[in-house]
């Protein structure tokens, strides 16, 4: 893989200057045109832990049942899966446009066991439409099992069948083939500090889904959740969006409703509420707020990972981007202050970024708040690389 050296430059901003991630890797294309760079304990056999970038799969998965005709979308839950007894008037639609507030009877990463954990996952509920943050899990972890019984197979061979096969890609995986595992990305430790509490999360195994809730369901089997729990190399993500924008896997009617704005609207305060498509983000007009990149345009749709990814595709510009990277291992990765308190109090500065001695004298660089650093410092490089302008959010 070639090391672009201004991407590269805007790479060690994360790697060496804040030390918010331990490794990081990047590619991004348009047209005829592709540019990589990588810096930190990466390479280019590296698999890492997809995170929410599994979403992406569950969308288009929906998708492309849709097209096929084995999905209706104005169809309820409960239509395709009566396990969902709380589900009977709630469309599908609803949920792969979060546009249906659904909640569990108690939280999944708590459960012990995986059949704890999916008698959890069928109690779900919906409490009407969002009334704040519309982005959640929940929807994806239904979704996988609507997709389950419109297909009449597995949720992992819908993915294989719709995606992975058409793309090209044999290097993603729900369950990591023993012999790969020495090339997974680790994250452990992981330091949180919740309310004032210190937490460090330790046994964090490599080829297991960093996600918990993805953890237990899936359990060391193939049985891919909608939400979290694929593994994947560079090549291959380069695959699926090469795939994407040629229109492989869904075609151009379903890749604008992927990224229709189901969620987005101005509120009376002038602020905004999220903007989420099906199953994925897509533009934003706060720039602050928006997971799409300033040279993509509204039929842009990406998302993000919470173990240091993101990725963003363009079918109407014929371009795209991800990152795949670690900012979990040895990173305190999450802070919610105690009340009256801010980042400061702890010593980080107003981004999200600096250093916190742990109780037992551990150095711990912090990642707090590392989604609201990609524009300035790799958005903005991989515009000038690529040559691509801003692209108003009105235009």
């Amino acid at each position: 893989m070639k090391n672009n050296p201004e991407l590269k430059r805007a790479i060690q901003f994360f790697t060496r200057e804040k030390e918010i991630m331990s490794g990081l890797l990047l590619v991004c294309e348009a047209g005829d045109r592709t540019e990589t760079a990588m810096d930190g304990d990466v390479r280019e056999d590296s698999v890492f832990d997809l995170a929410s970038l599994t979403k992406l799969f569950t969308g288009l998965c929906a998708l492309k049942l849709k097209e096929e005709g084995l999905l209706d979308p104005g169809r309820s839950v409960f239509f395709y899966d009566p396990r969902f007894t709380e589900l009977q008037d709630v469309a599908v639609d609803r949920v792969m446009g979060f546009t249906a507030e659904l909640k569990t009877p108690g939280r999944i990463d708590d459960c012990r066991t995986r059949d704890e954990a999916l008698r959890c996952l069928f109690g779900t509920v919906s409490t009407g439409e969002p009334k704040g943050r519309a982005y959640s899990d929940i929807p994806s972890m239904v979704l996988k099992y609507v997709i389950e019984k419109a297909a009449g197979m597995p949720f992992l061979d819908c993915v294989r069948k719709m995606i992975l096969d058409q793309a090209g890609m044999n290097e993603t995986w729900a369950l990591v083939p023993e012999e790969r595992i020495g090339n997974c990305q680790t994250y452990d430790p992981e330091y949180r500090i919740m309310g004032g509490r210190k937490i460090v999360r330790t046994g964090l195994r490599p080829g297991v889904p960093h996600d918990p809730k993805a953890a237990v369901i899936q359990a060391g089997t193939e049985d891919l959740c909608g939400h979290a729990g694929l593994f994947a190399t560079a090549a291959d993500m380069t695959r699926f969006c090469r795939a994407v924008l040629a229109e492989k896997i869904v075609g151009r009617e379903s890749l604008r409703e992927m990224a229709l704005n189901r969620t987005g609207y101005r509120r009376p305060d002038g602020t905004y509420s999220q903007y989420l498509g099906c199953q994925c983000y897509v533009r934003h007009p706060d720039q602050y707020y928006s997971e799409i990149p300033r040279y993509m345009g509204r039929q842009a749709f990406g998302n993000a990972g919470f173990t240091g990814n993101h990725l963003s595709v363009d079918p109407e510009h014929g371009s795209f981007v991800f990152f795949l990277g670690n900012r979990v291992k040895g990173k305190l990765t999450m802070l919610i202050p105690e009340d009256g308190k801010n980042l400061e109090d702890y010593g980080l500065n107003e981004d999200g970024s600096g250093i916190i001695t742990w109780d037992d004298g551990t150095r711990v660089p912090s990642s707090v708040k590392y989604v609201h650093q990609k524009d300035e410092h790799l958005h903005k490089a991989v515009a000038k690389v690529l040559e691509l302008p801003e692209i108003d959010f009105y235009s």
